[in-house]
C-alpha cells in the first residue's frame, strides 16, 4: 500500500456500487406523468447541486474524525485477532487433537470388537437361490 490514495479511482474494490446517487437512478417520471421541462431541468440541477454541496460539507466536517475512529476500530479488530482470537483458536485446535485421539481410542477399544464380531456374524449368512 502506498502512502497516497488513488485520487481518480476512489472505490477500486467497488464497495459502494449499491449506492446510486445520480438523479436518473433516484427520480424518474413514468410515461404520461411528465412535469414541465423547466421543472424537470431545474429539479435535476437542484438535486445535483444540493447532493454535491451537502456531501462536501458533511465530508469536510466528519470524514477526518470518522476516519480516525474507523482506523482505531480496525486496529482494535486486528489486535484482537492477532493477540486474542488467533492464540485462542490455536489452543482450541491443540485440545481438539487430544480429544480426537482420546475418543478415537475409546471407540476403537469399545466399538471395534463389537463391529468386528457383527461383521463375522453377518459374513456367515448365505442366500440361496430357489
Amino acid at each position: 500500500m502506498s502512502g497516497v490514495p488513488d485520487m481518480v479511482q476512489r472505490d477500486p474494490n467497488n464497495l459502494s456500487d449499491h449506492i446510486k446517487v445520480a438523479f436518473e437512478d433516484v427520480i424518474g417520471e413514468p410515461e404520461g406523468a411528465h412535469s414541465p421541462d423547466c421543472v424537470w431541468v431545474n429539479s435535476y440541477k437542484c438535486f445535483n447541486c444540493s447532493r454535491d454541496c451537502c456531501y462536501a460539507v458533511l465530508t469536510a466536517l466528519c470524514a477526518i474524525p470518522l476516519s480516525f475512529c474507523w482506523g482505531c476500530e480496525f486496529a482494535w479488530i486486528t489486535f484482537q485477532h492477532v493477540w486474542q482470537i488467533g492464540p485462542s483458536l490455536r489452543i482450541f485446535m491443540i485440545n481438539c487433537v487430544c480429544a480426537q485421539k482420546f475418543f478415537s481410542t475409546c471407540l476403537h477399544c469399545c466399538l471395534g470388537p463389537i463391529c468386528e464380531t457383527c461383521g463375522l456374524f453377518f459374513s456367515q449368512i448365505t442366500v440361496k437361490n430357489s
